[in-house]
């Protein structure tokens, strides 16, 4: 079995329908079905059971799965790592740039830091996955991801870490709102990452005795905004998701000192990382980068 084969089969079980595998592999479905017949005569064994509604794996298909899996990523290295040395020799930087992102760094800052790096360095490509931060610091800390751009403050052994920027986090109301009357005012609440619920939710016991009014619940910062801007209610929102809404009354939440409460945005890399020219390269353009 060769490269092309252990891609068959990851395309294939993703997809379980024999059309459509062939679409995404750019090869017609005889010739895909040619393939797979060869694999199971050379292995002797029964990898996929067609049915009407499309094929199911057999256990040992399953298992080579889970294989091509295991062996397309280190096949994924081994190239990386070979263009990476001729890229040190030709001073060329190339590669596949695999990026861990929040969920609001990626609708807020990202496509526009890729399209300076990409008008840089044209043959770098990218390979991003999205999250909430403790889903992305899990990808890096599993090294599933060769930098990652997260919102809050985590630690790991090996990790390094460069501030990108502080923002202040705000009540965002359409109309003006006595802070000392939010517990009775609706509050349009929604899920973020638990860093920020645990900073919120420590302000608020801070500095009322009763729980907040949620009258609304979203699953997205950006629906919450929509909702303040409609006056159905209050949303506790970051400085920059409330960059240019001038249309939005704005109290920066402030801790026991008067000072106010901010919220930091982090690049984090390993440093057996910078080891690929083009993880350097990006980290030194982010570095540099002025926020």
């Amino acid at each position: 079995m060769d490269y092309r084969d252990w891609e068959i089969l990851r395309v294939l079980y993703s997809q379980k329908n024999l059309t459509k595998a062939a679409r995404l592999l750019f090869i017609t479905q005889p010739a895909l079905t040619n393939r797979l017949k060869h694999m199971q005569e050379e292995l002797g064994v029964k990898i996929v059971i067609r049915e009407s509604r499309g094929v199911h794996f057999t256990p040992a298909g399953e298992y080579l799965v889970r294989c091509a899996e295991d062996i397309l990523d280190q096949y994924n290295q081994i190239k990386e790592h070979v263009r990476n040395m001729s890229n040190h020799e030709e001073n060329e930087v190339a590669g596949t740039l695999k990026l861990g992102v929040s969920t609001f760094f990626a609708n807020y800052e990202l496509a526009p830091i890729l399209k300076l790096f990409k008008d840089q360095y044209p043959h770098v490509e990218f390979k991003v996955t999205t999250g909430w931060s403790k889903d992305v610091t899990q990808l890096i800390h599993n090294k599933d991801v060769h930098v990652g751009f997260v919102r809050g403050d985590y630690s790991g052994r090996g990790l390094k870490k460069h501030l990108l920027f502080e923002e202040t986090v705000s009540i965002a109301s359409k109309q003006e709102v006595d802070i000392v009357d939010l517990p009775h005012l609706p509050r349009i609440d929604y899920s973020g990452d638990y860093l920020l619920k645990s900073l919120i939710d420590n302000w608020w016991a801070e500095n009322y005795t009763q729980p907040p009014y949620i009258s609304i619940e979203v699953d997205q910062a950006d629906t919450c905004k929509e909702m303040v801007l409609n006056g159905l209610g209050y949303g506790v929102l970051s400085g920059r998701m409330l960059k240019d809404t001038d249309e939005l009354c704005e109290i920066n939440l402030k801790d026991q000192n008067g000072n106010p409460i901010l919220r930091k945005t982090w690049m984090y890399y390993y440093k057996e990382s910078l080891e690929w020219k083009v993880v350097k390269t990006f980290v030194n353009f982010i570095e540099n980068k002025a926020w």
